[in-house]
């Protein structure tokens, strides 16, 4: 549901109302109806075209109307009532202990070929990540204790370009191999980065010839020679060129405690891959938006980036994920309630009391204020007036 309140300048909405039609009729045959069904929930988003709900003011008399929203993931006008929901569950999963951040990130050429396979290859980056960050933990070389984590898949870089890389948020420790104890990391330092790289890109280069072999791969355009896709061998080799690579694993300092974690998560989570406030202009034939430059440093990060309207849409689009693809997982102790619990009786910390989130439809919003008096709205009726698309940009 669309609080009463104004809009940005530009959405990404507009562009796709302005646009779409000419992009879909250009690359008929190219986009998938889940692609389809995703430009076409951004465009609806909070217009007339869904319905909404006439309100009123009793006390300065004044009247508004509330759109419903779309509710898809990838729409950047939906994010925040989800991501609120998620974190109000995820906070009864937090422990009195240091988290930390890690970030295992593709290579451009792998990246390639994960373009072209999203679901199985970003399927295997969770896998691989997890397996990595356990395997190491469990040594007793290191920390010697199963450990938890919960990653978040982002594929866009700030520039929406295709960039897949996953975050995990990692508690400090984990439950010792005897199960009797509770192991902390060293303070401010969870486990050697270097050491997680290597075994990360052995993990998920293994992976990808395993689904080579299993004829779960596809290959196109100018991301591989032919002859070397379609001969096992020389794929092999390739794939063993690309393992002996540097892989960009990097941790981050320790939060500064479980709030700093959840305001994080909260900016993390449920982000698409441009958010509205980016935007800054769109004419005829282009769209300006704000974007960093991590090659510089300081103040200079920060750039405006000019695209053509059919390239904005193409970039948008290279993120949407495959349909049913989960994009937050839970591992280890954080993705079992028995570990969980078992976690906080050797932290000796009490239960949390059960969380109850809500399920709230559109058919029974939350309660609105008047923006001029601060008094409650009254729904009135349930609308669906006529849609009034913008006027186009001059």
């Amino acid at each position: 549901m669309d609080h009463p309140s104004s809009r940005p300048a530009l959405e990404v909405a507009d562009v796709f109302r302005f646009y779409g039609a000419q992009y879909k009729t250009k690359q008929q045959g190219h986009l998938s109806l889940h692609q389809l069904k995703v430009m076409s929930a951004i465009e609806r988003c909070r217009s007339a075209q869904l319905g909404g709900h006439q309100l009123h003011c009793g006390k300065c008399e004044t009247d508004l109307i509330a759109y419903n929203s779309c509710r898809n993931r990838h729409c950047p006008k939906c994010q925040s009532s989800a991501a609120k929901r998620w974190l109000k569950a995820r906070q009864a999963q937090l422990l009195p202990v240091e988290y930390y951040h890690v970030v295992f990130t593709l290579p451009e050429e792998v990246a390639q070929l994960a373009f072209y396979n999203k679901a199985h290859m970003y399927d295997l980056l969770f896998s691989a990540a997890s397996q990595t960050l356990n395997t190491i933990a469990r040594d007793p070389k290191h920390l010697g204790a199963d450990i938890g984590s919960t990653m978040v898949l982002h594929t866009w870089g700030s520039a929406m370009t295709h960039h897949p890389h996953v975050h995990c948020i990692v508690p400090g420790g984990g439950i010792s191999l005897d199960k009797h104890s509770w192991k902390s990391c060293n303070r401010g330092f969870f486990l050697p980065v270097r050491v997680l790289s290597r075994l990360f890109r052995r993990l998920y280069m293994q992976g990808v010839r395993q689904l080579y072999k299993d004829e779960r791969l596809q290959c196109f355009g100018n991301l591989l020679d032919t002859s070397s896709f379609n001969v096992p061998a020389k794929f092999n080799a390739l794939t063993r060129a690309q393992q002996q690579r540097e892989w960009v694993v990097y941790a981050k300092r320790p939060f500064a405690g479980p709030k700093a974690v959840l305001a994080y998560l909260s900016r993390y989570t449920h982000r698409v891959a441009i958010a509205n406030s980016r935007l800054q202009k769109m004419d005829e034939h282009h769209v300006h938006f704000k974007y960093k430059d991590y090659r510089r440093k300081g103040n200079n990060m920060h750039k405006v980036m000019r695209v053509e309207t059919d390239e904005f849409i193409r970039r948008f689009m290279l993120h949407v994920l495959p349909n049913g693809f989960h994009r937050i997982r839970h591992y280890g102790l954080l993705g079992s309630q028995t570990k969980l619990k078992r976690a906080r009786k050797l932290l000796k910390v009490a239960e949390p009391e059960p969380v109850v989130c809500s399920n709230e439809s559109e058919e029974a919003p939350a309660p609105f204020t008047c923006r001029q008096c601060h008094s409650p709205l009254t729904i009135m009726a349930i609308t669906e007036p006529i849609y009034r698309p913008r006027a186009p940009p001059k």
